[in-house]
């Protein structure tokens, strides 16, 4: 066998795509990346063209859901899923069969996954985990299209905002507050029943009171008592960062 090991990655996100690539040129300098893709057609395709080692697989891939892909492709190539909340990270993924890496994706789980991931394509060769796919469609919640708009009251003014506009969400008491570079504005709806409606690709909850664009994150640092803290492009305030968003920003 060639020491050179065939990798497709399948992001619809080009930031977090090529992302990706680069991390897996840092800590897998045997694996060469034969296609990137931004769909689920696209990703069934390259796999039929490439037959690579190892698929990286977002979840959630516009035309085919990622689901949808590994069922069609499981047995032709070892598939590590890529999500970015933790609610993905359950039994199914456990059992060694399939496994997967939280965005945004830290270099030392993605080196450990490349470890055992050139044991088993040595050992091993590609299982069919159509039964393992489905227990994963019928563990997780329906796959509901993302919001596209929130309408949101801003004095005496109700606005409807689109997703695309939003900076960042924070809770704020009973309601959440929505920020975009022109106003400020608050929902009734709970940070927590926002976080499942919001596309996971797009949106990151960065601490259990803030969701981030993630096009709009500029960095993350600590303030002058020690307190790490998330920015936002172009603006002064900050959000608060969660100890496990902290430990994957940094490795990003």
């Amino acid at each position: 066998m060639s020491n050179q090991y065939k990798v497709v990655v399948a992001e619809d996100e080009t930031t977090l795509r090529d992302s990706l690539i680069k991390q897996l040129a840092e800590v897998w300098p045997t694996a060469k990346v034969v296609a990137a893709c931004g769909d689920g057609i696209s990703a069934i395709t390259a796999v039929k063209e490439h037959e690579p080692d190892v698929l990286f697989l977002d979840i959630r891939m516009p035309q085919k859901s990622g689901l949808e892909v590994a069922k069609s492709v499981s047995d032709q190539t070892f598939i590590v899923f890529t999500t970015a909340y933790d609610e993905y990270a359950i039994t199914a993924f456990e059992s060694g069969a399939i496994d997967y890496l939280l965005k945004p994706i830290e270099t030392s789980r993605l080196s450990n996954t490349v470890k055992r991931l050139e044991t088993r394509i040595r050992d091993q060769k590609p299982q069919n985990i159509e039964s393992l796919i489905q227990e994963l469609t019928a563990t997780l919640s329906p796959d509901q299209e993302s919001i596209k708009w929130v309408n949101a009251r801003s004095g005496d003014t109700v606005r409807m905002i689109s997703v695309d506009d939003i900076l960042y969400f924070q809770a704020d008491q009973k309601y959440t507050k929505v920020v975009t570079r022109d106003y400020e504005a608050v929902i009734r709806t709970t940070l927590k029943e926002l976080s499942t409606k919001l596309d996971e690709d797009k949106f990151w909850q960065v601490h259990r009171s803030a969701i981030a664009a993630v096009n709009e994150i500029d960095s993350i640092r600590k303030d002058e008592l020690g307190r790490w803290k998330l920015y936002i492009k172009e603006r002064k305030e900050s959000l608060p960062v969660s100890t496990e968003f902290k430990k994957r920003m940094k490795a990003f």
